[in-house]
């Protein structure tokens, strides 16, 4: 992989993570999790926050590309987008301690 592919994937990763660090958005996966296709007010009442406050984190999963969110007549239905999180799943999987004989770490260094 080149060094700028690295960069964009390492980008990607970041957002992901970023989009999955916070306690009400991984509450929100684990709803759409068990019940595919869920409404707008029905997360809202399981999550326990305000409107509001679910409107965004919903957003800043969808951004991310981990949900999608369909319209239904006046409602929105979400779901999961189960390929978006391979690559953070490769990626935390590949994240095995390294042997001990070995001490030295490639030179990853960004080139300005």
């Amino acid at each position: 992989m080149h060094r700028s592919d690295c960069r964009s994937e390492d980008l990607r990763l970041a957002e992901l993570a970023k989009a999955l660090g916070h306690p009400a958005r991984i509450r929100i996966l684990r709803l759409l999790l068990a019940t595919p296709g869920c409404i707008g007010g029905e997360i809202v009442e399981a999550v326990g926050l305000a409107q509001s406050t679910v409107s965004e984190h919903l957003r800043i999963l969808k951004a991310a590309g981990i949900i999608t969110g369909e319209i239904s007549g006046p409602r929105i239905c979400y779901a999961m987008n189960p390929q978006a999180l391979d690559s953070l799943t490769r990626f935390i999987a590949s994240l095995v301690p390294a042997d001990k004989a070995q001490c030295c770490l490639p030179d990853l260094k960004e080139k300005s």
